[in-house]
């Protein structure tokens, strides 16, 4: 159960009460970042006592909507279940539910007060608007953030751009979650894949940004990131040996590989030396 994602949803229109009850029994099952939602339609509408026909529409909406997003499938006694995620980013766009100003009740003179005016049995002075008002003004991003954005709506194909504004809002979310260089990281390896498509073919910008496509992305080069990891390790590894064994491949080692192993303590400095290699890492 996440606080975070339901007080997100309740926070958000959704269209009509029965769209609320679904994404806030959905946001119920899920973790902080909105993922690892695994309840069949059946049980939801077991749950939430609505109709089958109902539920399933509901749900299709929502992955229309890019709302919802299918990331996998788990097994069960009756085959499997899809395994969902709330899109954190699709629910922001959404209207937010504005509470009215509680600026009613009588005075002696009549006039109604803002929070925190009039007199007290403490003289303690208190701000003018409580600080979660609707009318209080929030602290810019700074430029820094502002930065960030703009260069990474500029790193966007520049064919494919459309909406400014809202794709700047998306974007700050983001930044949120991720730093910049892994978003920049997503948008290049987007526009390589899809270099040469038509028109009919690409996601415009906003779109990509609204429905949160560079996740995809993201988890790719991540997955990748992990793999030269375990090579570049592997590598390593493999040339330490060499070097503690003296083997006739240690002369094709580079002094990058020999310094890393004898900082990364897979073999000490006297090892490198007795195997041939000198104090900056080259083969004698």
């Amino acid at each position: 159960m996440s606080w975070k994602v339901a007080n997100l949803c309740a926070g958000r229109r959704f269209g009509s009460p029965v769209r609320k009850q679904i994404i806030m029994f959905l946001a119920d099952k899920a973790s902080d970042d909105g993922s690892g939602i695994w309840c069949s339609k059946g049980t939801i509408q077991r749950h939430t006592e609505l109709g089958e026909t109902t539920v399933k529409r509901t749900i299709n909406e929502f992955l229309n909507e890019g709302i919802l997003i299918e990331t996998g499938r788990r097994a069960c006694k009756n085959g499997f279940t899809v395994v969902y995620r709330i899109s954190l980013a699709a629910i922001r766009t959404l209207e937010g539910i504005a509470e009215p100003d509680d600026e009613t009740g009588s005075t002696e003179d009549g006039v109604c007060r803002e929070p925190g005016t009039g007199s007290a049995a403490d003289p303690v002075p208190r701000p003018q608007r409580t600080p979660n008002h609707p009318e209080t003004i929030h602290k810019p991003p700074s430029r820094a953030g502002a930065r960030e954005v703009e260069e990474i709506w500029s790193a966007y194909p520049e064919d494919r751009r459309r909406d400014q504004p809202s794709c700047e809002r998306w974007i700050s979310e983001a930044l949120d979650e991720f730093d910049a260089a892994v978003l920049l990281a997503a948008i290049k390896a987007y526009a390589k894949d899809s270099a040469g498509f038509t028109r009919s073919k690409v996601s415009f910008s906003d779109n990509w940004f609204r429905h949160g496509k560079w996740r995809a992305y993201v988890a790719a080069l991540r997955a990748q990131d992990a793999t030269n990891a375990k090579l570049a390790a592997a590598s390593l590894s493999r040339a330490a040996d060499w070097i503690k064994a003296r083997h006739g491949m240690c002369r094709h080692l580079s002094a990058r590989q020999v310094h890393d192993a004898v900082t990364l303590g897979l073999v000490s400095a006297a090892e490198a030396a007795q195997a041939g290699f000198g104090p900056d890492g080259r083969y004698v």
